[in-house]
């Protein structure tokens, strides 16, 4: 296989109450937009979501699943044409043409369309499991077990592997492609990671929630926006580990921004990029 074809899709947008907190000072844009920043990767063996953005029982019972917290500060959009389940419908494919999904982290607005796909193996970090399925303190806020009290089949990978652009510990996959890799890239959460395919021309890199702004990997002049930015040190279970990956992926786009394009979860001018 030469590469892979990705799509790139929004499953669930998101308009938090401040444009300036979220774009920054003199920002063009009307209103706070994000999104949730999916990939739809089709191989030989059927499709793989990276990410799953927010499910069908999310958007038509939110209260179920999204915490007030939630729903006040990020005030989802909820609308079931964005989930992934119609996604893939409307690219012409069956929901169980979905064989895979790997997740970058187990968060409430990345993990949200497992149920629509109970058939799939999920693929994530091990330590990221076993945090979500056992949460302490605040993870019990983060981590909300009715998005995968179906019993998914998981299948988890611990902290060892090969190196790939300058990064440890790569991964491939239990009945994937070696197009499809994780990348691990702990700090937002402990098992966080980010997930790497080979289009053929280009690596394309989903970050997850390393980073929240495009500006924070410019090699040039680093920047974020205020809110963002407290935003990011409040959900981090280690800041030390987190800067240092977004120094890494600094590092990566100055060096091999050629060959390897970085996108994160939720900056919406990212998506709008592939759209």
């Amino acid at each position: 296989m030469t590469g892979l074809r990705a799509h790139h899709i929004n499953c669930g947008t998101l308009h938090p109450p401040s444009t300036r907190v979220v774009h920054g000072e003199g920002s063009l844009f009307g209103r706070a937009t994000m999104v949730c920043h999916c990939l739809l990767v089709e191989t030989d063996d059927g499709l793989v979501l990276v990410d799953t953005g927010l499910g069908m029982d999310d958007v038509q019972d939110p209260k179920a699943t999204l915490s007030a917290v939630f729903r006040t500060v990020t005030r989802p959009v909820l609308d079931p044409e964005e989930t992934a389940l119609r996604q893939v419908q409307r690219l012409g494919h069956k929901p169980e043409d979905v064989r895979h999904i790997v997740l970058t982290h187990l968060d409430v607005d990345h993990a949200g369309g497992l149920r629509d796909f109970p058939w799939a193996k999920v693929h994530v970090h091990q330590v990221e499991h076993q945090r979500a399925l056992n949460p302490v303190g605040s993870e019990k806020q983060r981590y909300i077990g009715k998005q995968w009290a179906h019993g998914p089949d998981w299948q988890t990978y611990t902290e060892s592997g090969d190196r790939w652009f300058g990064f440890g510990a790569v991964r491939q996959l239990n009945g994937l492609p070696p197009e499809i890799l994780l990348v691990p890239l702990a700090g937002h959460s402990h098992g966080h990671t980010a997930v790497a395919v080979d289009t053929g021309e280009k690596w394309l890199l989903h970050a997850g929630d390393a980073y929240m702004f495009h500006g924070e990997t410019d090699p040039v002049r680093p920047r974020s926006t205020p809110g963002l930015a407290a935003f990011q040190n409040l959900m981090q279970v280690d800041g030390l580990a987190r800067r240092e990956n977004q120094r890494r992926l600094r590092e990566l786009r100055a060096n091999h921004g050629d060959e390897v394009e970085i996108f994160s979860a939720h900056d919406h001018s990212e998506l709008a990029a592939y759209l």
